[in-house]
Parts: C-alpha cells; structure tokens; sequence
C-alpha cells in the first residue's frame, strides 16, 4: 500500500479506501461487510468511508459494531461520517449544515460508529439555506472539543470551498481539509480543473468517490445486465439509465480492448488511472464481494503500465479531456 498526505495536513492517508454507500446495512450482509474491511485493513487500508444517509444510519451501525469486535488499534485507522441528508427523518432540523444538524448528526454518527472521534467529518452537500460562516464555525467548535479533527465538503463547488476557507482566515477559524468529489474516466472537470487552483493556494485533499462509475468501467456489462449488481438495485433505475448509454458501452469496451493489452482488467486500468493524478490523495473503494476487492486492491500495480503513451490513448478513446483556462 502507498500512502499520501491529505492535503496539506500532516494526515497520511492510504491511496485506497473502503466505502459502505450501497452496501453496508444494505446489499450485502453484515458478515460479508466483516470480511471486507479485514481484508482491506490487512492489505495496508487505513481509510473507512461512510455517512449519516447510507442505509439511514444503519452503515454506521454495521461498520461500528466491526470496529468494535477486531479491536484495531484507534491510532490505526481513520473513519468518516458526512452530514446533509439526515438519516431518515423529515421534520425540519433534521437535515442541512445548521449548528443543530450538524452538532447532532456528529453525535448520532460517534454513537453509531462507537468512537470517540471522528478522524474526518464532511459537509455532505453545500446548503444554501444555512450561512456558510455557521457551517465553519461549528465545524470549528467540533473540532476544538475533540469530536473531529478534520473537517472538508463533498461535491461543493470552488467557490464555495474558497468562501468557507475566507471566512475562516477572518475569523482565525479552521477551514475545510478535504474535498470528496465523484472522479472517474466520465467524471473529470472538477478534478482536474475546477480546483486546480486550489490544490496551490490552500492545498486542497481529496477522497474521490465512484472511480468504476458504478461499475460501468468493469467488463460486467458489455454482453448482458448481470444480477444481483449495483446498477440493478430497486430504486437505482435513475442510474442505470444515465450510466449505462450505447454510447458509453461502446467507449467501455474499447477501454477495455486497452486493458487487455497491459493484461490487467479495466477495473484495476480505471482505478490505477484515478491514481495517477497527484491530486487525488485516495480512491474510495466500493465491494460487495470479497474476491472483487481483492482484485481493486492490487490496481496499484498498475501504475508503472500507464505511461504518457497509454494516457494519451486513454484520451483519445474517452474523448472528454477538460480544457484548462489559459492563465
């Protein structure tokens, strides 16, 4: 395993992860979810990746209640929880980044959890109805009371990532870390442009989620939909149907012809791809089944087969490279 600094913090992080959404508490059981976060912990994992709205609650739930029973030094390890959607309520308050949100939702999280703190704490959203300098203070006050000692945004734009990071330097408050946005071969620009000046001026993390695109970069869905897949989940439909377009597949099977020419798999090729931006500081991982994440765990390896000529024929197959402004 390699590991990265998130950011310009002093926290190591490894370059692969282990995310729940969609499985913990949901698609797979809770004995296969065990399995999961041994193997990845044995193969160098330091990273757990998960939030208040995955299963309502109940990921937190089954993630904790493995922490508890390995009994992994806490020094060993890092988890996250991320606060927006609420874990299922409706009333008002029980969702958005207000101080009460927030503030409870970091409480409900440690309790489902069973830690003491969270390594990382995320914005799940940006909330227009909250004022950004409430969201920076509290995270700041969590921070100050031991119950984080991180905090960042997931999907908010660089706007919004500078204004919390100028509100806290007026207040002499701590500003976001880290930023989880989707990053993948199809899901590029705000990686690779709309923060690129971020990375320079306050040294922006990043824990990118979805690098298989729901698995679409896998070979799984070139001949037939296979079952018991994330894409043929029940209320999953809306995904499928933007994931998996002609035009997409045709694109997927030439990356695939490519991989077979380094004699890897497109999965590894796409998650190796990922990490061979220098921004990206891990790849979250996403499993359902054990010998799946065996296989993405060793993506590393192929690192050293994607020279400028093969990115340069992963360009051209894609079609998609964002244009970065001239200055």
């Amino acid at each position: 395993m390699e590991y990265r600094r998130l950011g310009n913090s002093g926290l190591q992080v490894s370059v692969l992860s282990l995310g729940s959404w969609l499985t913990f508490g949901k698609q797979i059981s809770d004995d296969v979810a065990e399995k999961l976060m041994i193997l990845a912990y044995e193969s160098g994992v330091n990273f757990f990746d998960n939030a208040e709205i995955y299963a309502r609650g109940q990921s937190e739930i089954v993630m904790g209640k493995i922490l508890k029973k390995v009994g992994w030094e806490r020094s060993s390890y890092l988890v996250s929880s991320k606060a927006f959607f609420g874990d299922g309520g409706q009333r008002p308050n029980q969702r958005g980044l207000s101080r009460k949100h927030l503030t409870e939702a970091c409480h409900a999280a440690l309790k489902r959890l069973q830690v003491d703190y969270l390594d990382l704490y995320y914005c799940h959203r940006p909330d227009k109805t909250t004022p950004t300098e409430e969201t920076v203070r509290t995270m700041n006050t969590l921070i100050q009371q031991g119950k984080i000692l991180y905090w960042g945004t997931s999907e908010w734009s660089a706007q919004e990532i500078m204004e919390a990071h100028m509100i806290s330097e007026k207040y002499n408050l701590i500003g976001p870390t880290m930023e989880q946005p989707q990053y993948n071969m199809f899901h590029r620009n705000k990686i690779e442009v709309e923060y690129d000046q971020i990375y320079k001026t306050v040294g922006l993390g990043t824990t990118v989620w979805s690098p298989l695109a729901s698995g679409v970069l896998t070979d799984k869905y070139l001949d037939k939909f296979p079952e018991d897949t994330r894409l043929g989940m029940e209320g999953l439909g809306w995904l499928k149907e933007r994931s998996l377009t002609p035009e997409r597949l045709e694109v997927v099977r030439k990356l695939n012809d490519l991989a077979k020419e380094l004699d890897t798999s497109l999965a590894k090729m796409a998650i190796a791809w990922c990490l061979k931006n220098e921004d990206v500081s891990t790849v979250i991982l996403g499993a359902s089944k054990a010998h799946h994440l065996e296989e993405t765990l060793t993506s590393i390896d192929v690192l050293p087969l994607l020279t400028e000529e093969i990115m340069d024929k992963v360009d051209e197959i894609l079609d998609n490279k964002p244009e970065k402004p001239p200055f």
